[in-house]
């Protein structure tokens, strides 16, 4: 059997303890060092080279995001896995930036804690599944971005032009006024950014505008 070498990372003692508790309690498991603080676990990591680091995300002295980035530089083997109870994005994108192979609640499961850290020392990655969600919604939302600044590079300036009239609410014959051009011209216009767009109606327009940033909603 391989012993999983752990380093436990956090500022209140009683937390570590109870940790320590709960894990060496596996076969597999070993507390190699307690840290109190990010400038100390860097330095435990630095000495032990532990196979992973049980990384709370604030701390004295250097916070866990940092830490985690120093860690992970210097020792790419070892794994950190975030144990925190913060469960807002900005943590949890920080920590994945940094370098953290895995983000779980101090809320989970014990059994859920235990997964976590047998899957991310084979060198996968485990998320809590409501961290998990936001992170295919990122990506879904980045991917819909990305599709939506390619199908406008597709629209000539002039449809580009007419596009942003429609979704300020502009009538037909107010941007042909504006831009000098016959309200047949800016009808074939329209129908070319619908079919560009793959869109029906001026209503889908003027979601297509905000949320490509063509227009802001609160000006």
């Amino acid at each position: 059997m391989t012993t999983i070498r752990l380093l436990l990372a956090d500022d209140h003692a009683v937390v570590r303890s109870g940790l320590r508790m709960l894990l060496e309690a596996q076969p597999d498991f070993e507390i190699v060092g307690e840290a109190e603080t990010g400038t100390s676990a860097v330095a435990m990591v630095r000495e032990l080279r532990p196979d992973a680091v049980l990384m709370d995300i604030q701390m004295p002295d250097l916070n866990g995001i940092e830490a985690t980035k120093i860690i992970k530089e210097m020792s790419p083997k070892t794994a950190v896995l975030a144990l925190t109870m913060h469960e807002d994005d900005h943590y949890f994108f920080e920590m994945l930036h940094a370098g953290a192979s895995g983000y779980v609640l101090k809320r989970a499961a014990p059994d859920e804690l235990v997964q976590a850290i047998r899957t991310v020392c084979r060198g996968d990655v485990y998320l809590h599944p409501t961290m998990a969600k936001r992170l295919v919604i990122d990506y879904l939302n980045r991917a819909e971005e990305n599709e939506s600044e390619k199908e406008y590079s597709n629209l000539t300036p002039r449809e580009q032009e007419v596009l942003t009239l429609i979704a300020e609410g502009h009538s037909n014959t107010e941007i042909a006024n504006e831009l000098f051009i016959s309200i047949k011209t800016v009808d074939r216009h329209r129908e070319n950014i619908m079919r560009k767009l793959n869109m029906h109606s001026r209503i889908d327009l003027v979601k297509y505008a905000i949320r490509t940033g063509l227009i802001d909603i609160d000006e």
